[in-house]
């Protein structure tokens, strides 16, 4: 009885926190996805960099199936072991992140929830050894419903998670914890963190000595050190990780021929509009809405700037609006949805729309003034 009792904790530990961490990553599958090109590339797996997205929707929809079935106790024989492939797999993941230094974060619980590497792995152990618990114990967690009622549980929530995936790919996610969200002053966020502590380095000469290579800081020469030693090289090494990093680091606005307008373009005492483009692939789904909307603007003095990293093939495309060059790992943090539109006042981000919805565009543009 007892046991059963743990178990039932147990699952339910286990199976919210797939639903959690499904369900927040789904809030913003481009995310994930980015998160494992970084792995493909630290691997040299590139045959995968154009399927990242369809593993990330996958992915999430499988967490969360994974997740109900386990509290609901249906077919736990099988999602026992999917659910510890799955964490060992994360297992592996969150490792390598911490122990290889090649990759800041996995990106567990996306954005929303950043944990350090150490906390990730450590979570991940913890979730192994509940579910080996319920890879053991299959035989005492009984199916809280019938078959078909477990069907239709699992069938609702495979088409919520899809349905929820698609549509934030469209209209941007519901939650936006990125540091260019709607209400954010990028210029705010370009500044260091009040109270911040920067990076502290020690200068590290590297010598030869014996046909062997020696490493001491300034301060703990060799008491031995004369001639024979042979100067190799001197670096700083980091001794202390700081936290002095604003949350937009690299943020830059560039004219085409390469001058820099992003304080022009953040300090304007009026309203304007940003369109950031990653690519200009699905061009024809909004061209033509956006070019009514840059005569709507225009009519009320409100100025609309293209942001692109691909400036060749806007200047070939759009002949009626300023172009802007801008790095391309910036625009994918800043536009999860391609194009997204800025509706800016100085540097303040007063709203934040996917090109689905360039109704809402016009109507903000006719209630500006």
């Amino acid at each position: 009885m007892i046991m059963k009792t743990v178990l039932t904790i147990i699952k339910w530990i286990v199976g919210l926190l797939f639903i959690f961490s499904g369900l927040i990553k789904a809030n913003d599958p481009l995310g994930l996805s980015y998160k494992m090109l970084e792995f493909f590339e630290a691997w040299g797996f590139h045959f995968l960099d154009n399927y990242t997205l369809a593993f990330s929707l996958f992915m999430n929809v499988c967490e969360v199936l994974a997740g109900i079935a386990i509290i609901i106790g249906w077919q736990i024989k099988f999602f026992s072991p999917f659910l510890l492939v799955l964490i060992t797999f994360f297992t592996f993941l969150t490792a390598y992140v911490l122990f290889s230094g090649k990759i800041k974060e996995c990106g567990c619980f996306g954005d929303c929830v950043p944990l350090s590497a150490k906390n990730t792995f450590v979570k991940d152990v913890a979730l192994l050894l509940l579910i080996l618990l319920i890879f053991f114990n299959t035989q005492k967690i009984a199916s809280l419903f019938s078959s078909k009622i477990s069907l239709s549980i699992l069938f609702i929530t495979f088409t919520a998670a899809t349905c929820i995936q698609f549509y934030v790919l469209e209209y941007l996610p519901f939650l936006d914890c990125l540091p260019y969200k709607k209400g954010n002053n990028i210029l705010n966020e370009m500044k260091v963190p009040a109270g911040a502590v920067s990076d502290s380095f020690s200068i590290t000469f590297k010598y030869k000595k014996n046909n062997q290579i020696v490493e001491f800081d300034k301060d703990h020469f060799p008491n031995n050190f004369d001639s024979t030693y042979e100067y190799v090289d001197r670096f700083d090494k980091l001794i202390r990780k700081g936290n002095a990093t604003p949350a937009i680091a690299d943020f830059s606005l560039r004219t085409i021929d390469g001058v820099d307008t992003t304080n022009f373009i953040l300090h304007q005492d009026k309203k304007y509009i940003l369109l950031f483009v990653r690519d200009f692939s699905n061009a024809k789904d909004w061209k033509k809405g956006f070019d009514a909307m840059v005569i709507s603007a225009s009519k009320k003095n409100i100025p609309v700037y293209l942001i692109t990293s691909d400036a060749d093939k806007a200047i070939e495309l759009f002949k009626n609006v300023p172009i802007l060059k801008c790095d391309a790992t910036v625009i994918k943090t800043a536009a999860r949805v391609n194009p997204t539109y800025f509706v800016m006042e100085g540097a303040t981000i007063l709203d934040k729309l996917g090109f689905a919805e360039i109704r809402s565009v016009n109507v903000d543009i006719n209630k500006l003034k």
